[in-house]
């Protein structure tokens, strides 16, 4: 039986210091969507991807990949506070029940 690892330890390198390899066993899915639309900066609106990044995703290496999806998750994080300042800015409460009086 033969037991596959992603981590495999390497006790010593050339300077005779420890150090961790990491293997990869899966490639990284895409994160398209398939909504394929981009703003006026070329962020697609799906996947929160620049044009270059949709474009050499495939012949990105694994690293490059992740620093993509860490890029998006970044993107998403700004996103999502744009939209809580501007519901502030709004001040709108659809939940509250406001009482009026009775005009007649």
């Amino acid at each position: 039986m033969t037991i596959v690892c992603a981590n495999q330890r390497n006790d010593s390198n050339s300077d005779g210091a420890a150090m961790n390899q990491q293997f990869e066993l899966f490639d990284i899915d895409n994160p398209c969507i398939g909504v394929c639309q981009s703003n006026k900066k070329g962020y697609c609106f799906g996947c929160l991807r620049s044009r270059t990044e949709r474009q050499r995703w495939h012949h990105m290496t694994t690293e490059q990949q992740r620093e993509v999806l860490r890029l998006i998750v970044g993107r998403k994080q700004r996103i999502e506070q744009m939209r809580q300042r501007k519901g502030e800015q709004l001040g709108f409460d659809f939940d509250k029940v406001i009482e009026t009086n009775k005009l007649f």
